[in-house]
């Protein structure tokens, strides 16, 4: 009988240290706000061409994300500022410098 209680109190507290992992990540994975203003648009402008020079080809959004380090959202806030600008042009579904 006290093997039981042992068993059965062993698995709950496995349950509850797996549930509070899993909430835990849930946490982690919220995102910051996107502040979109001249100066954060500018800056991400920055990371975007530079990541595109570095590249020297076309790449999708993700990929410039991933290069750049900023979530695909401040891609495009950056790819609006240099497309304004007449810096980046489509490049069959990718972005490339123009």
């Amino acid at each position: 009988m006290a093997e039981k209680k042992a068993t059965k109190a062993a698995a709950t507290t496995k349950k509850a240290a797996t549930e509070k992992k899993e909430t835990v990540k849930k946490a982690a994975v919220k995102k910051a706000a996107l502040i979109v203003n001249a100066e954060n648009a500018g800056f991400k402008a920055g990371d975007v061409y530079n990541a595109l020079a570095a590249a020297e080809k076309a790449l999708t959004v993700a990929e410039i994300a991933k290069k750049a380090g900023i979530s695909n959202e401040e891609v495009l806030l950056g790819a609006g500022w240099l497309l304004k600008e007449g810096k980046i042009k489509d490049a069959e579904g990718k972005i490339a410098l123009a």
